[in-house]
């Protein structure tokens, strides 16, 4: 793991009501946000078939997808610039959603990095 100043944008797991003005929010589900720096992740149950855009076709996962979202945002301007995202895990398996694409994901770690 890198140093926190590598220059990457540093993910912590927490509440909404903990992002400070400076902070992002990843937000599992449909929670209400508050903030135009957010973007939310969805996991989709493993059924029978393969409902469109479940996480097995969706070539980067709906975390590094909603990073990537916050980061393109942040790079356009498009929201308020943002030093740290907020990762608001409503499960567990929301959290390691999270974790893996910060481990997993190429173009996501080269962004992101996790904070402790």
């Amino acid at each position: 793991m890198m140093s926190a100043d590598d220059g990457r944008i540093g993910v912590r797991f927490g509440a909404a009501a903990d992002a400070g003005p400076e902070d992002a929010l990843l937000i599992e589900g449909d929670a209400p946000a508050d903030r135009p720096a957010a973007a939310r992740f969805v996991l989709v149950a493993r059924m029978g078939g393969h409902p469109m855009g479940c996480t097995c076709c969706t070539p980067r996962g709906p975390v590094a997808d909603a990073l990537g979202r916050l980061f393109l945002a942040r790079a356009r301007r498009e929201v308020p610039w943002f030093s740290a995202v907020v990762a608001v895990a409503r499960t567990e398996a929301g959290a390691d959603a999270v974790r893996r694409a910060l481990h997993d994901d190429v173009v996501t770690t080269a962004r992101f990095r996790q904070e402790a």
